[in-house]
């Protein structure tokens, strides 16, 4: 093939210097030319013809080489990949025109469903002012108490809200708690909130000087206070209340062990219905729920429970009591999770028996 192109360059310039050269002269074109003055003058010779110019004669083409078998293959494998590039450029955009109309549906689907949600807000009428109605979780939760109901705005605002996590108690000789419990008969109260039980009267708690009368008990799944941040399973808060309405609260710590006598007496009268009393015919020690170690810590605080009422002194046994697994259950089917969280301390004092 280079020969060939050599060859065929060799003879273009040929050709084109053959054409450059000037044309041959007429005959006798060297002689003398004979003096006009005497003699009449000469025809004059025709002209020469023109030479005619060369032209060189166009390179022969090569013939066509048959395609050898690889040759094919590889034409054909690159049609094959372009047909192939072609195909996944369509597939391609067909699935990006896809996923645009799906969004576009996303979209509009979520543009409707928050339509939808603001016209029920919008026809939702609003809680009522100073509501009665709370619970441990939502809008009527915890963190909303003191928004409900004017009444109930210490739960947001006081400094001596309870519970806390019971933490670097001043060790001290604390008097020991004189109790004057005594069978009684009691009735049984699913409240909406909790499992509580109202004791007759004649049941004492002294200390400090002053004695309270128990008013009722009731139970939280699981405990609201912790010890050095420990919680426990459940804890049984004993209500009292001295002659000038002030508030002793006794907390005694569950935990999972053998049964529980004055526990199931209580589950064996439970309400088929919420808010429903049932009034045994049996009576009630609520001395069993005591544990035998005495030692307590003590602070003041407030109720856990709306209005969040401050002044109440706390009185939380250091030795817990068993229930067990079963008799838990039966209270976790009730009620899951109805503990308010641990409150800030405040810097207040704790002191705890030696």
């Amino acid at each position: 093939m280079r020969n060939l192109i050599i060859l065929s360059a060799c003879c273009f310039v040929i050709a084109t210097a053959g054409a450059k050269d000037p044309p041959a002269s007429p005959a006798g074109a060297s002689a003398a030319a004979t003096p006009a003055a005497t003699k009449p003058a000469a025809a004059a010779p025709a002209p020469a013809p023109a030479a005619s110019k060369a032209v060189a004669p166009a390179p022969a083409k090569p013939a066509a080489r048959p395609l050898s078998a690889a040759e094919q293959r590889v034409i054909e494998e690159q049609a094959e990949l372009d047909l192939q590039a072609r195909i996944a450029a369509r597939i391609a955009e067909m699935r990006a025109n896809q996923q645009q109309r799906a969004a576009a549906a996303a979209k509009a689907r979520k543009v409707t469903e928050t339509k939808k949600k603001k016209d029920v807000v919008a026809v939702k009428p609003p809680p009522p002012a100073n509501s009665t109605h709370w619970a441990y979780d939502g809008e009527f939760g915890p963190a909303n108490w003191s928004k409900i109901n004017s009444k109930w705005s210490q739960c947001g605002t006081g400094g001596r809200q309870s519970p806390i996590d019971i933490r670097d108690g001043m060790k001290v000789e604390l008097e020991k708690l004189a109790f004057d419990y005594k069978p009684s008969s009691f009735s049984v109260i699913d409240n909406g909130h909790t499992i509580q039980v109202n004791v007759a009267g004649g049941n004492y708690l002294t200390v400090q000087n002053r004695s309270y009368e128990l008013v009722q008990f009731h139970f939280h799944r699981p405990s609201e206070e912790r010890i050095n941040g420990k919680s426990f399973e459940m804890v049984v808060h004993l209500v009292h209340r001295d002659v000038e309405g002030k508030l002793a609260v006794l907390a005694v710590l569950l935990e999972r062990g053998a049964a529980h006598s004055m526990i199931q007496t209580v589950w064996n009268n439970l309400p088929l219905e919420k808010h429903d009393t049932v009034q045994p015919s049996v009576v009630l020690d609520v001395a069993e729920v005591l544990p035998e170690r005495g030692d307590y810590y003590t602070y003041m605080g407030s109720m856990t429970t709306p209005p969040c009422t401050e002044g109440v002194l706390w009185l939380v046994m250091k030795q817990p009591m068993q229930a067990s697994p079963q008799q838990m259950a039966v209270f976790s089917r009730l009620y899951p999770f109805n503990a308010r969280p641990v409150q800030a301390n405040s810097g207040r004092v704790i002191k705890e028996s030696n």
